[in-house]
C-alpha cells in the first residue's frame, strides 16, 4: 500500500503500471496494427512455449533429461535431450496458430510448411533456435531460446525462398533467457522491451521499456579457447583490449552473453576460425534476431567484411556468419583493428 492507502503496482512503485506481455503486445498492435489479432497469437504461442521450456529446464536433473541423445542435428552438432524437447514444444505450440505459414528450426534440415495462403490472410514465418547453449545445462548454466519473425512472401516458389529474407525485413525478434529468472526480451522494430516471468501468477511482466545499451564499456565476450585460430585482426584487438584493462566475460551461450551486454555494455564476438571459416553462428536463427535487438537498443551488429548483419542477403536457411555486436563504440574498436594491416 502507498501513503494514501492505495495498492502499489506490481513493481512496488506508484508510477509504473502493471503490464503483462500479452497486454503489451495488444497495446503495441493498437499503435501499429499487425494483421489484426494474428500477430498477437503468434507472440502468445512463443510466450507459452517459453513457460513450458522454463519448467523443463528447472526440472531437467529431476526428470533425467540432461546430456546428449547420441545423434547430430543438421548443423553437425550433438543434440542434447532438451534440444529435442524444446524444439518439439515450439513446433507444436506454433503449429496451432492460424497465422503461422512456415516454421524453421536450427534443429531441422527443412522448414515445416503449416498452411498455404490461398485464403489471402497475412501469414508469418517463425524461425528459432530452441535451446541456445544447451550444453550449459549439465552445469546449471544459462541457456535460452532465440526467435525471428518474418512476413510470409506469397510470391515465393517454396518455403525456403520465402524464408530467405535479409534481417532488415524482420517483423519482430526476441529471446528468452532461462537463468536465475526467466527473461523475455522483445522488439517490434521500435525499441526493445524486457519482461520477467512471475511464477506466482504465471505471466511475463514488463520490467523495462525502451532499453538502451551503454555506448561503451570495457568488456568483451569471446571464446578465447579458439584464439590461436582467429584472424590476425581479432588477435590485434584482444592484445589492445587486454593492454587497456578490458575484462573478459564469456558464458558459453549467446543468449546469456548478449543479455549481459544489452544491460551492461561491451562487445560480443564470434570470429571465423580454421574449423569454421565462415563463422559458426547461424545467420537466420541467431545473428539476425540478436542484431535487430542490439540495433533497436542503440548498438551495432556487424559481420565481415565490415557489413551490417541485417544487410546480409541469405543464400541458405542454415547459413553461418561471423558476428561482432554490442555497444557502438566497442564494436567500432573491433572493426578498427580488423581494418589494420
Amino acid at each position: 500500500m502507498n501513503s494514501a492507502g492505495e495498492p502499489l503496482t506490481h513493481s512496488g512503485r506508484d508510477d509504473v503500471r502493471i503490464m503483462t506481455l500479452q497486454a503489451h503486445i495488444l497495446e503495441e498492435q493498437a499503435h501499429q496494427p499487425l494483421a489484426g489479432g494474428t500477430f498477437s497469437w503468434i507472440l502468445s504461442a512463443l510466450s507459452i512455449s517459453a513457460k513450458i521450456i522454463a519448467d523443463k529446464v528447472r526440472r531437467a536433473r529431476l526428470e533425467n533429461v540432461l546430456g546428449s541423445i547420441g545423434t547430430e542435428n543438421i548443423q553437425g552438432e550433438v543434440q542434447q535431450k532438451l534440444d529435442v524437447i524444446a524444439n518439439e514444444v515450439l513446433l507444436r505450440t506454433l503449429g496451432g496458430r492460424e497465422g503461422v505459414a512456415i516454421v524453421a528450426s536450427e534443429e531441422n534440415e527443412e522448414p515445416v510448411i503449416l498452411r498455404d495462403n490461398k485464403d489471402g490472410d497475412r501469414r508469418y514465418c517463425v524461425l528459432f533456435d530452441p535451446l541456445d547453449g544447451s550444453s550449459n545445462l549439465d552445469v546449471c548454466g544459462g541457456v535460452g531460446t532465440i526467435f525471428s519473425i518474418l512476413a510470409h512472401d506469397r510470391r515465393a516458389d517454396n518455403a525456403q525462398a520465402s524464408l530467405l529474407q535479409a534481417g532488415s525485413r524482420q517483423v519482430a525478434a526476441g529471446y528468452v533467457l532461462y537463468g536465475s529468472s526467466t527473461v523475455f526480451v522483445l522488439t517490434f522494430g521500435k525499441g526493445v522491451d524486457m519482461f520477467v516471468l512471475d511464477p506466482g501468477i504465471g505471466a511475463f511482466m514488463r520490467v523495462e521499456q525502451g532499453l538502451k545499451i551503454p555506448r561503451h564499456s570495457k568488456s568483451y565476450s569471446v571464446n578465447e579457447g579458439n584464439r590461436r585460430s582467429f584472424p590476425a585482426g581479432y588477435q590485434r584487438y584482444l592484445d589492445w583490449a587486454q593492454s587497456n584493462d578490458y575484462s573478459s566475460r564469456y558464458a558459453g551461450a549467446m543468449v546469456a552473453d548478449v543479455h549481459r551486454i544489452l544491460l551492461k555494455g561491451g562487445v560480443f564476438m564470434y570470429p571465423p576460425t580454421k574449423k569454421a571459416p565462415q563463422g559458426k553462428l547461424r545467420l537466420m536463427y541467431e545473428a539476425n534476431p540478436m542484431a535487430m535487438i542490439i540495433e533497436q537498443a542503440g548498438g551495432k551488429a556487424m559481420t565481415e567484411p565490415n557489413q551490417r548483419v541485417l544487410d546480409v542477403q541469405p543464400r541458405d536457411i542454415h547459413q553461418r556468419t561471423a558476428v561482432i555486436l554490442g555497444s557502438a563504440d566497442e564494436v567500432d574498436n573491433v572493426i578498427a583493428h580488423l581494418a589494420t594491416h
